[in-house]
């Protein structure tokens, strides 16, 4: 994963604009995401997450820093605010970009009056550190404007987990005018106005006692990074105690069906970070299934739900390919059909399972290799259709 210190100054240099008119709705021919299916939304309700309490929080010099993150030395950066121009890009006109840092326990006060300048209609925006082979981070944007209220209610509820965790960064954008609020790893606030309201923004981090400073965190030497991944420690911070509280990917999916995010890379194609073909590579995922009708029938008098997990193994040129093929695959299970992909990755060879250990290295063919069916609760014998755990092709 990278460091996120790094992740917060690519994002200034880039300016993550998140042009939706290009954003390609890769899972666009699904009939309904998740909290419109009856097994994930009834059977898999997720319990409120909680937080570690045996963690205790790295302060220096009065700097209080994420719950999710011991840096490697003791720099304490300027708390205030940084303020840079930055020219026209694309589709998108010049904007100023402030920077603002402050100690953990003024994150979200801040953030949230500012939150409030932002126009009704928003895009949320998500990036987390990826699981995919090819790239290190995974950017989730809304497919279509969500309200701020609806935005803000959703905020509110897991402020707590995206303010403490050092994995995730999380925030929202306007199309017209373009203004982008945008909370990175280390928990600093990116703001990107227009250039006609530099004011109103400036004149709200005032009335909250921050001013202006030439540097927030110290800029990183050439030839040292004291944040990379092997100096500084990102930690977990979600507590899994039970079995049944929520992790990253649950709260993450809860995210996308929120605030309707979908994965923003291009389903033709198939790249590394670089943007190097890869063709034909190896792909994990993890597919929420619901009850057939017939079957749903049935769970329903038997007073159970008949939803299921798929883990799906699979060689494939690019996602579009990959989801033709779990579609072809899950039909041959009648018992469920198709809600939601939970997770996808792609897999280095060196990664491949066990059970996968024949695969040769270089792959050509695109097919599927491995099922597993996890069902969210056993039925009473004779109720369903029975159906076959495995497959492999």
């Amino acid at each position: 994963m990278k460091s996120a210190r790094r992740i917060w100054a690519e994002h200034e240099t880039a300016n993550h604009a998140h042009e939706h008119a290009d954003f390609v709705h890769f899972l666009s021919n699904r009939s309904r995401i998740c909290n419109e299916s009856v097994g994930y939304d009834q059977a898999h309700t997720m319990r409120e997450f909680r937080l570690r309490t045996d963690l205790q929080r790295v302060v220096t010099n009065g700097f209080a820093m994420p719950l999710g993150i011991v840096p490697a030395d003791k720099v304490t950066p300027q708390q205030g605010y940084t303020l840079k121009y930055q020219d026209d890009q694309e589709d998108l006109p010049p904007t100023y970009t402030f920077h603002v840092v402050v100690s953990h326990e003024r994150v979200s006060e801040i953030l949230l009056a500012v939150f409030q300048l932002l126009p009704d209609k928003l895009f949320a925006i998500v990036e987390i550190g990826s699981r995919d082979a090819y790239r290190s981070t995974d950017t989730f944007l809304s497919t279509v404007p969500i309200s701020k209220a609806d935005f803000l209610r959703t905020w509110v509820k897991y402020e707590k987990f995206l303010l403490e965790d050092g994995s995730i960064a999380a925030g929202a954008n306007s199309e017209e005018p373009f203004i982008e609020v945008f909370v990175d790893q280390w928990k600093g606030i990116f703001l990107h106005v227009p250039l006609e309201q530099r004011d109103r923004f400036e004149d709200l981090l005032h009335q909250h006692g921050l001013e202006e400073v030439l540097e927030t965190w110290p800029e990183i030497e050439e030839d040292q990074d004291p944040f990379a991944e092997d100096a500084t420690l990102i930690r977990s911070v979600l507590d899994l105690s039970a079995e049944d509280l929520p992790d990253v990917d649950d709260v993450l999916m809860n995210l996308r069906v929120d605030w309707g995010l979908e994965l923003n890379i291009d389903p033709e194609s198939n790249v590394d970070e670089a943007g190097r073909e890869l063709g034909v590579t190896l792909w994990h995922a993890m597919v929420i299934l619901e009850p057939s009708e017939e079957t749903r029938s049935l769970s329903q008098s038997a007073g159970v739900h008949g939803g299921a997990y798929a883990s799906i193994w699979a060689s494939a040129d690019c996602l579009a390919e990959l989801e033709q093929l779990l579609e072809k695959a899950l039909a041959d299970y009648p018992q469920y059909q198709f809600a939601e992909i939970f997770t996808v990755d792609r897999v280095a060879h060196d990664e491949r399972p066990e059970f996968l250990s024949d695969l040769p290295l270089r792959l050509t063919e695109s097919q599927v290799l491995h099922i597993d069916i996890d069902p969210w609760m056993e039925t009473r014998r004779g109720d369903l259709p029975s159906s076959g755990e495995q497959h492999r092709g």
